[in-house]
């Protein structure tokens, strides 16, 4: 051996040990990054699956449901296949999202009269959500009997909804219903249950 050089050293045990460590480490952690992810992944997919096919959220627009609904709150719906005098459905109707409350079911007869009060059977509907009553201009006769499988439906600003009332849109089938508004998440000054 020539002066000044040293025989190559060997790393120490403790040296080995704490670069295997490291390396261990890493592949903990990458394997943790990568099982968090998938996670993620799924839980986002499920919640997307959930939303569109179970919990459709919705955009309110136009006026049709003021005094309940105002255009651009956002609304929660639920899938479901029956509904009662009072329940807010929305539906589709030439491509789009219509949303209106329901009055009537198959069979029913529903009457309007000149004031603009509501009666189903014969008997007056309690309409409280009602900021004004209006007959409006509908196209359709009254008494009006609501065909087969179909719900009769009604816009809360009753001036100004095309509704039922009108042949153009007619009554609803259960294919056009998206589901039932329950809850509005916007504006957060009016978040809670839709009524």
């Amino acid at each position: 051996m020539s002066e000044g050089t040293s025989p190559a050293s060997l790393p120490s045990t403790e040296q080995i040990k704490e670069a295997y460590e490291k390396v261990s480490y890493r592949q903990r952690l990458l394997r943790s990054v990568a099982s968090t992810t998938n996670i993620l992944i799924v839980v986002a997919a499920v919640t997307v699956l959930i939303a569109v096919l179970l919990l459709p959220i919705l955009r309110i627009y136009g006026q049709s449901m003021n005094s309940t609904l105002s255009s651009g709150e956002l609304v929660v719906s639920v899938k479901g296949a029956s509904f009662k005098t009072g329940d807010i459905v929305a539906f589709y109707y030439n491509n789009n999202i219509l949303v209106k409350r329901v009055i009537a079911n198959s069979g029913d007869w529903v009457d309007i009269d000149l004031e603009g009060n509501v009666y189903v059977n014969q008997k007056k509907i309690d309409e409280p959500y009602l900021d004004e009553k209006a007959f409006g201009e509908p196209t359709i006769d009254f008494p009006y009997q609501v065909p087969d499988e179909r719900v009769f439906v009604l816009g809360d600003n009753r001036a100004v909804s095309i509704d039922s009332r009108h042949t153009s849109i007619g009554c609803v089938t259960s294919e056009q219903i998206v589901g039932k508004i329950v809850f509005r998440v916007w504006p957060l000054s009016k978040l809670g249950p839709v009524h």
